[in-house]
């Protein structure tokens, strides 16, 4: 779960991390009261669950509460990659002297957070990442013994930071450590981290993405999502606990196990498909699951043909034939279907969808090539 910056810097200053004083406005009107009782300029940002706001005009600067009005009715009309604008955040403006980036992420090879640090803040750490490697130092956390200041203080020296401003920079990732923990976080991150003309150091942006498996560690954090800044059809999905993740492609995955999904989908693109999604139903899905997953498959447009591959354990075949089926008859699909089914009770399994006439494989090769073939109308 995304928060926006406005919530993620709420739980900054929680924690002692120096932000911006400002406040959320919904109206022009808002964002220039906010603006006078600030009595300095300010920044009028967009608040909206996607990188590149900026970019998109989304985030501009005023000198007078009158300018912060006119640019505050101006960002609320906008929509910015598809999400409308319905919040602006005005805030102090900055007077920047250095602008750094700091985060903390998962590190899933080395099975332990990383923190990162560059000197190259206010731009994407991705876009850094490729065009200078070199300028993003790293560090990972024993989770044992947390965060400790020499590591910060080598990241420090690593990106160049002048010494004067080591201890508010080992005090920021201390503390952006503690949220991380705190929150059951997958990301912590500030881009820029700014060093002021006075000497003073200041998360200028935040973000902060919470691992959807720990929000009932945290219901505060629950109220906080922004229902309509996700995509409907995977919020449809966790309704019923199915993993569910669209992409551009035309060939629809319904599969058993996260790993077994990876698999498929590699499958589709080495006989020159795309999948449409990564689609989990997980081990033991009744009829009744695997229809709620159907129906979201063929929800996509873009779906021209659906893979279906069950490797049976915890999951019997025939309850997934009898959900598969059911799903036929809710949603009367106009797209082929290729079935492999293999696993416990998956003889009863293909009998039922044998006798529905269905698309049937005995080997994921095989079924991988009948369903690009169908997805291209072979």
């Amino acid at each position: 779960m995304k928060l926006h910056e406005y919530q993620t810097k709420g739980i900054f200053a929680d924690h002692g991390i120096p932000v911006p004083k400002g406040h959320v406005a919904e109206t022009p009107e808002e964002a220039e009261r906010i603006a006078r009782e600030l009595g300095k300029p300010v920044a009028v940002k967009a608040q909206v669950l996607v990188g590149g706001r900026g970019k998109a005009g989304g985030i501009k600067l005023a000198k007078t509460p009158e300018e912060a009005r006119q640019v505050a009715q101006a960002i609320l009309s906008m929509t910015i990659k598809g999400l409308p604008v319905r919040k602006v955040l005005v805030e102090e403006a900055a007077d920047i002297a250095q602008e750094l980036y700091l985060g903390i992420t998962n590190d899933r090879k080395a099975k332990r957070p990383v923190v990162m640090a560059s000197s190259e803040g206010g731009v994407d750490i991705e876009e850094v990442a490729r065009r200078s490697p070199e300028k993003i130092a790293r560090t990972h956390i024993d989770p044992l013994l947390g965060l400790q200041a020499y590591q910060l203080r080598n990241l420090a020296l690593a990106i160049g930071l002048p010494r004067e401003h080591w201890r508010a920079f080992i005090a920021f990732g201390q503390a952006l450590a503690r949220v991380y923990q705190k929150y059951d976080a997958t990301l912590v991150e500030i881009n820029p981290l700014v060093v002021t003309q006075d000497g003073r150091m200041i998360a200028l942006d935040a973000k902060m993405v919470v691992d959807d498996n720990a929000l009932f560690r945290h219901p505060d954090l629950e109220q906080m999502r922004d229902i309509e800044a996700e995509d409907p059809v995977e919020m449809e999905a966790r309704k019923y606990g199915l993993s569910y993740i669209k992409l551009e492609g035309n060939i629809g995955c319904m599969v058993n196990g996260a790993g077994l999904a990876m698999a498929t989908m590699d499958i589709i693109k080495l006989f020159g498909g795309e999948p449409a999604n990564f689609l989990d139903i997980g081990g033991g899905a009744s009829a009744e699951k695997v229809a709620h997953a159907m129906r979201l498959i063929l929800s996509d447009p873009n779906v021209k043909a659906v893979l279906i591959n069950i490797f049976g354990g915890i999951t019997r075949g025939d309850e997934v034939a009898k959900g598969i089926l059911k799903a036929m008859e809710m949603v009367k699909p106009e797209v082929p279907m290729v079935v492999r089914l293999v696993g416990t009770r998956a003889e009863e399994g293909l009998k039922l969808l044998a006798e529905a006439q269905m698309e049937t494989a005995s080997t994921l090769t095989e079924a991988a090539q009948k369903a690009v073939a169908l997805a291209s109308g072979g």
